[in-house]
């Protein structure tokens, strides 16, 4: 153990407490560990396992690695670099109050974002009760038949609704028509999207629509109209057209929601329900449809079902994951959701209730009001003459820069929006303090009138029934939320209960040190449309992570803004496509796609206007080389990108990776190395040296922002220098026209999302990560994970068939189970494994895929030996049970496995009539007597509930 690999730090230095905390083995376990796989050292195991080829030969060039006392106290530095001030700017950001129980026990518990995605639906019931609350919330205030478990902001919701429309339009025009009173970033998502397939997206005009296929209307308008729109959605739909509006939440609990109107497709964001501003995020994005459209929903779907007994019970639902079973055929990227935030939203409503939210929806209102009316006292003209918690101002030309500024002299920052206009956005933390200094900055003197009119139509005013499920009513006082907090979470697996061994999804651990930032007020209440003058500290923070990211990667610029990973993949395709545009190689469309890739990579290269050509991997999990060579030469001059996922997800670290790079750009390709894997390559390789253009990176894998349960993540976008002009622009970044505008600049490649650096508000966490680990802890880190990995490799393989391995039978990061040969001797799927899994305690591995029919398992640096040996044993004591089944002990039709899982419920009943004993279906390790996680239910029937969808919340007596 004296190599340097082996060493973390100096001993006795501060530094290296992390590292001992983040890396689950110690020395001691890391010796066995190798013992086992007769090697000497981590050293010889990197030698057998990553190609020299690609390794670098000098460390990182990071500083010195912080203590997380010291990680804490840089952290404030750049903290007290923000200035916060109120936010009165609106566009899509309100201020809000986060409800202390749902900070505490939902953002800052681990119960709630160490969580992973619900893929295995018996052991996220919690998760999905919370998610269902929220599709009622959105589907009920939107006025829709149902909505999705959320999207990644506003903007992208809207670029989303616009496909949708094409999908689903009888129009054949590809005209689709924006209400120019959309906010400036969602007209700029819109844009970009539509231009690669080709979407004529147009401004709205005081005219009738024509032919369409669609349009995006605002409600309320960007600086606050509150129009009447229902002249125009009878036009669209009159030629057959698809309606879509991008709505306030709270604004529906005040107005007649937009499906009363005859609006198709409602999206938005819901911030303002209890999520801070975060710089611009991560908020949950919002889409509901009417049902007709349910089918070709983008991103989760949480759906009702029963399982094996009847009982009620919710799964993933209809289209989830299609990425990976439609590939370049399905109609979207998003292969998640913002669950953790959605989940806040959620809580949010079933904590204020029905009347609170109209409490809250009538105090911004009426704040609205009263500005308005004592601006008008004060000799002002309003631009608009109808609004609901926002005004806009007429200054004089030249006068509203010097009000803007007045009022950030006074604590507050309102919005810019030319010359002579000021909107004022009010919330519910708006006071009459707050009104005071806007009034003052105006100029105006005198007393706010204790009421004023409204700026809303009484006709427009809602009357239909809100929220009147019981689960908005009966959590009011704090003893029964925190209650009803806590049984959801007691429902589900997440990772501070046990290892999440999923394949490709590295669920390492998410730190204390690394999270207690976010929830600073320096970081998590600060507008993304703020002065960048108040953002001095989020600006060196975003610059120190974004030279971090080029120093690990080895590319030379990184953009921060895509807010997850399919955002990423998208945006390095955008700045492929627009790479070869600049040089006049317009034809250049076709992508090449190993059969081993996410099925993200295809989806992306579909949404930017490529073709997919898939290329076919070899027996040992490589790419084909020969294949790649034949597929190079038929696609010719049109031959654009390359993605390739690099280690591959079929577990391998490819030795011709270096070559396959060369034989791309020597026919004029550029090579999108997939950064989902990256965890096995930081402090070892680097592939902006060794051959790749561009990566995406997943920051919630491999840099610790925690999955959330299926979000928030962010996936920023690395390039090499040719690649660098064209990252993604935004209307509110330097280089391109006034956020306030609803014109706008021309970037090379448009926005991707909402806010200008993405998910803001999350970066704290890679950077507190790395940060802490500095160059050595990082090779540290990824030397552990590959070890884990082949550990348990060379433990299971005697009992299951590893499907894949690279040079000298390693493996990477991950490994495959091959369960092919089992369920054809015995009937056992891996269906049934992985259920059983749940009696043992854990979270089942990825199933099937990339390969139908095994296992993918994927332990990372931050599980003990204990932890590892624990999982192994479970699977080992499995194989023992399938065995039985082989043997005859068991029938293939009653057994332990086909069973599983167990209930309480189940093993407790009078009626026991298996042929194996109750102590075996709820104790199959003696171990497991003191610590026992008991599923809510059995085994959920998925075709039943894509028979019979159901996507709000059922009664409450259907969980009794």
């Amino acid at each position: 153990m004296s190599s340097k690999t082996d060493r973390v730090a100096s001993e006795g230095s501060s530094a290296d407490q992390f590292v001992e905390r983040h890396v689950g083995p110690n020395d001691a376990d890391v010796a066995k560990m190798l013992a086992a796989l007769g090697l000497a050292s981590i050293d010889e195991l990197i030698d057998q396992t990553v190609p020299a080829s690609i390794r670098s030969t000098e460390p990182l060039a990071l500083a010195p690695a912080l203590s997380e006392v010291e990680a804490l106290a840089q952290l404030r530095s750049l903290a007290s670099q923000n200035r916060v001030v109120t936010s009165m700017i609106g566009m899509g950001y309100s201020g809000t109050i986060v409800p202390p129980v749902i900070l505490r026990n939902v953002l800052e518990s681990p119960a709630w974002y160490t969580a992973y995605t619900p893929y295995q639906p018996e052991i996220s019931q919690g998760r999905l009760e919370a998610l269902l609350n929220f599709q009622t919330m959105i589907a009920d205030l939107t006025g829709m038949d149902l909505a999705s478990a959320s999207l990644l902001d506003e903007a992208t919701a809207a670029a989303e609704a616009m496909t949708l429309a094409r999908r689903q339009s009888k129009s054949t025009s590809n005209r689709f028509l924006v209400d120019p009173g959309c906010h400036p970033q969602v007209i700029a998502v819109v844009q970009t999207r539509a231009e690669p397939l080709g979407i004529s997206v147009e401004f709205l005009t005081a005219e009738l629509p024509g032919e369409c296929f669609g349009s995006l209307l605002a409600w309320p308008g960007t600086t606050g109209a509150v129009g009447d729109h229902r002249a125009v959605i009878e036009a669209v739909h009159s030629v057959g057209g698809l309606v879509c509006v991008t709505a306030d939440l709270l604004a529906c609990v005040f107005l007649e929601p937009p499906g009363s109107c005859g609006a198709d497709i409602v999206l938005g964001s819901a911030q303002r329900f209890g999520v801070p501003f975060g710089y611009g995020g991560p908020h949950a994005g919002f889409l509901a449809v009417r049902d007709a459209h349910k089918r070709s929903l983008p991103g989760r779907l949480v759906g009702v079902s029963v399982d094996s007994k009847g009982r009620t019970a919710l799964r993933l639902a209809l289209q989830t994951r299609e990425q990976h079973i439609r590939r370049e055929k399905a109609t979207s990227n998003i292969c998640t959701a913002q669950v953790l935030l959605a989940v806040m939203a959620g809580m949010y409503a079933c904590w204020h209730g029905p009347d609170g939210l109209r409490r809250i929806a009538a105090h911004a209102h009426g704040q609205a009001n009263r500005l308005a009316q004592a601006l008008v006292a004060g000799g002002f003209a309003l631009a608009n003459d109808t609004w609901f918690d926002t005004i806009c101002v007429r200054t004089g030309f030249g006068d509203a820069a010097r009000v803007v500024s007045l009022a950030v002299e006074g604590g507050v920052n309102l919005r810019l929006v030319d010359d002579s206009t000021v909107a004022i956005a009010c919330d519910e933390t708006t006071t009459d303090a707050h009104l005071a200094a806007v009034m003052h900055a105006f100029g105006v003197s005198g007393d706010l009138p204790l009421e004023a009119s409204s700026g809303v139509n009484a006709m427009l005013l809602r009357t239909s029934p809100l929220l009147t499920h019981p689960v908005f009513s009966q959590y009011r006082s704090e003893t029964e939320m925190l209650r009803y907090l806590r049984r959801l979470a007691d429902q589900d697996l997440a990772l501070d209960r046990t290892m999440i061994p999923l394949g490709s999804c590295t669920m390492k651990l998410n730190s204390t040190t690394e999270m207690a930032s976010i929830t600073w007020p320096e970081f998590s209440d600060m507008h993304p449309f703020a002065p960048m003058s108040q953002a001095a500290g989020y600006t060196e923070l975003i610059g120190e992570l974004e030279q971090m990211l080029v120093e690990i990667t080895g590319y030379d610029a990184v953009s921060l803004q895509p807010n997850a990973g399919s955002q990423g993949e998208f945006a390095g395709l955008l700045a492929i496509r627009a790479y070869h545009h600049s040089r006049g190689e317009a034809g250049r469309n076709v992508c090449l796609i190993p059969s081993s890739a996410h099925g993200t990579n295809a989806a992306s290269a579909a949404m930017c206007g490529m073709k997919v050509v898939v290329v076919a991997c070899d027996d040992r999990g490589n790419v084909d080389v020969d294949d790649l060579v034949a597929k190079i030469g038929s696609s010719g001059s049109a031959l654009a990108a390359l993605m390739i996922t690099y280690p591959s997800t079929h577990g391998v670290f490819e030795e011709s990776i270096v070559q396959i790079c060369s034989l791309v750009h020597d026919a004029g390709g550029q090579v999108y190395l997939d950064g989902a894997n990256f965890n096995a390559l930081v402090g070892i390789a680097k592939p902006g040296k060794f051959g790749a253009d561009v990566s995406h990176l997943n920051l919630h894998k491999t840099f610790c922002i925690p999955h959330g349960g299926g979000g928030p993540g962010v996936g920023p976008v690395c390039v090499r220098s040719h690649l660098a002009p064209f990252l993604p622009g935004h209307p509110a970044l330097p280089g391109t026209s006034s956020i306030g505008a609803t014109t706008l600049g021309s970037p090379a490649v448009g926005a991707l999302t909402s806010a200008p650096y993405g998910s803001a508000g999350i970066l704290p966490i890679p950077y507190a990560y790395i940060a802490m680990m500095g160059a050595e802890g990082l090779r540290r880190a990824t030397a552990v994970a590959i070890l884990n990995a082949n550990y348990v490799a060379d433990r299971l393989n005697p009992h299951y068939p590893i499907l894949y391995t690279g040079t000298n039978n390693r493996v990477a990061h991950e490994c495959i189970l091959d369960l092919r040969p089992i369920t054809e001797t015995t009937g056992v799927s891996v269906d049934d494994i992985a259920k059983r899994l749940i009696d043992y305690g854990f979270h089942a591995p990825t199933m099937s895929f990339p390969v139908a029919g095994t296992l993918m398992i994927e332990p990372t640096e931050s599980e003990s030996l204990v932890e590892l040996d624990r999982f192994c044993d479970a699977m080992i004591a499995i194989r023992a049970e399938v065995d039985r089944v082989a043997s005859g002990v068991w029938p293939a039709d009653d057994n332990p496995l086909c069973n599983a899982p167990h209930p309480a419920e189940d093993v407790t009943a009078d009626d026991w009539t298996h042929v194996y004993g109750r102590e075996l279906a709820a104790y199959p390790l003696t171990t497991l007597r003191r610590g026992k996680y008991w599923p809510p239910v059995s085994r959920i029937d998925g075709a039943f509930g894509d028979r019979n969808v159901v996507c709000s919340c059922p009664p409450l007596d259907s969980y009794t």
